[in-house]
């Protein structure tokens, strides 16, 4: 199998929105070179709130505190150093802070469920967060999407932008996810799963879990386009 069968296709029919976006054209092959400009500077440095969504608020959110760490690594298992992690999920009810997020749950006043962080020279990165909630989303009768947690890696270049989704074990709709399950190989499927983290778990504070990410070759993490 190769790389690009480990990727999810354009066109998956059970998840509903790729019969409307995937292409319908063959597709347009780009000059090498043509995305290769710098990747676009942030306003600001960041800081150490930015990995920790629980304190920004005067209040505290609600739901399980978690610990969420990993490396970021090249198929030669080199770190990836000083690249940019994003992070963005629902609350612990399932909600995101999203105009377009309308389903009845409740909006946590104290959580905005986005954070960034910037791997060290290890390729380590590291969030403190609150563990999102399942959510409808109409795809078919019934619908849940599994606990995630939305991640996007910036290089440093444009085009090295990747997005991605991290799951938690033991999730019983994962099965039934058909995002998750639009993945061809059960191997890539299993690479966007957590795993429980005993060492970084932080004694009457927050549990932790641990995910890597790797860059290329054959145990590459998926993600939603090609590289």
């Amino acid at each position: 199998m190769n790389e690009d069968e480990r990727e999810p296709p354009y066109l998956y029919p059970d998840y509903v929105s790729t019969r409307l976006r995937s292409p319908v054209k063959p597709l347009v092959r780009l000059p090498d070179g043509f995305h290769d400009f710098p990747a676009p500077l942030f306003p600001r440095a960041i800081g150490a709130l930015d990995s920790d969504l629980t304190r920004r608020h005067e209040g505290e959110p609600i739901g399980e505190r978690i610990i969420v760490s990993g490396r970021v690594i090249d198929s030669d298992g080199r770190p990836v150093r000083k690249a940019v992690v994003e992070v963005w999920q629902a609350n612990a009810a399932g909600r995101y802070l999203d105009q377009n997020d309308q389903h009845p749950a409740p909006i946590d006043p104290n959580f905005d469920g986005a954070g960034r962080a910037i791997t060290d020279d290890d390729g380590q990165y590291r969030f403190v967060t609150i563990k999102p909630g399942a959510y409808p989303w109409k795809n078919h009768r019934n619908a849940w999407r599994p606990a995630h947690i939305h991640f996007s890696l910036f290089g440093n270049q444009f085009r090295s932008r990747l997005v991605t989704q991290m799951y938690f074990p033991g999730d019983p709709l994962m099965p039934r996810d058909p995002i998750l399950q639009s993945i061809p190989d059960q191997a890539g499927r299993d690479r966007l799963v957590c795993f429980f983290d005993p060492e970084r778990t932080e004694p009457e504070w927050a549990l932790a879990y641990r995910w890597d990410i790797v860059l290329r070759g054959r145990a590459a993490t998926p993600f939603e386009t090609p590289e």
